[in-house]
């Protein structure tokens, strides 16, 4: 089986509650149809019979549940507990009500904040600050987690380098211009992150345009420095290392001749990028040139699993992280 399938089998042993938000999308209900039929997950989506009955196409949802939030008995629970939340804020009942009858990624989001759903997945047709906006306020960071950041699963085809050509990629999506010590916590995020989901031990790199010194930029002081410090609060036995060049990182034969005893060098399976430039292109690179599959990106760090959609995505990858999310639930038991 290819790794996405062993996500889907994973999955699939402890079934969680899935909330789609993006109702007016059809690529959702094609997604939710597919998800239902393989058993992945149980699926939530937010809207009235009437909404879904004009958007779904001819895609067979009959297994999903349809939450409205006009007319559900949970509605003023959530208005509640939203006012509760945002209070210090100045969040009015009234206003409250407004945002939780019309937008539907808030109402998903208070969903998995009652304990209604396990995770949400959301982006096919909101920006990545629309979904993470009302998981900030609302779930806020999980404990011991220092910032929330993203990264992406990458499977590259035929690629014998990584854990069988499986990767993670970090910060792709979301931390623009990462200090060290942001960096430092999104490696350490990421290194969880890969164990979890891959089933494998994280070798994680901190890339660079120069490897241990072969260059000098304040821009490498940023890394190395991330480096240091990640390595003080790593936990026992996780190699990191850096800084690296890509191919330092990933080519054991330029490894062990740039990086000469670095027990990263040539084996790294986590990619932690210097900033969201390098990330976002490093990811689309692979994606269409190597033609891999990119799953994310995915968050970390939020009090809960809700994960991201690039807006260009296919049916299939929202099938692909609401697994990955269902997984990433499954972590939290």
């Amino acid at each position: 089986m290819g790794f996405i399938d062993d996500i889907k089998a994973k999955a699939r042993t402890n079934k969680k509650t899935i909330v789609l938000p993006e109702t007016e999308d059809i690529r959702t209900y094609e997604a939710a149809a597919a998800v239902l039929r393989d058993g992945t997950a149980n699926i939530v989506l937010v809207g009235s019979e009437e909404e879904i009955g004009k958007n779904k196409g001819d895609f067979d949802i009959s297994g999903a549940t349809i939450v409205d939030p006009a007319t559900s008995p949970k509605t003023d629970a959530y208005i509640a507990k939203l006012v509760e939340l945002r209070q210090k804020k100045g969040m009015t009942e009234e206003q409250a009500k407004e945002i939780l009858l019309t937008n539907y990624l808030y109402y998903g989001v208070m969903m998995v904040k009652m304990k209604d759903a396990d995770g949400m997945v959301s982006g096919a047709s909101h920006s990545t600050a629309d979904t993470l906006r009302p998981c900030l306020q609302i779930l806020k960071t999980k404990p011991g987690t220092k910032l929330v950041s993203s990264f992406f699963v990458m499977v590259v085809p035929d690629c014998d380098m990584g854990a069988d050509g499986t990767f993670v990629f970090a910060d792709c999506g979301l931390e623009q211009n990462p200090d060290s010590e942001k960096l430092a916590a999104i490696a350490l995020s990421s290194a969880e992150s890969f164990r979890a989901i891959v089933g494998k031990e994280p070798v994680v790199a901190m890339l660079s345009h120069s490897t241990k010194g072969s260059a000098k930029h304040a821009d490498i002081d940023k890394v190395t420095e991330a480096v240091k410090i990640a390595k003080e609060n790593a936990p026992e036995g996780l190699l990191i290392d850096g800084e690296f060049q890509l191919d330092a990182a990933i080519v054991p034969e330029v490894g062990s001749s740039k990086a000469p005893g670095s027990p990263v060098a040539g084996k790294a399976n986590v990619l932690v990028f210097p900033d969201l430039d390098a990330g976002n292109i490093g990811y689309k690179l692979v994606q269409r040139l190597a033609k891999a599959e990119a799953y994310g990106p995915l968050t970390q760090g939020i009090a809960a699993p809700v994960n991201d959609l690039s807006r260009g995505c296919s049916a299939k990858d929202i099938e692909g992280v609401v697994a990955l999310t269902a997984v990433q639930c499954m972590m939290e038991d």
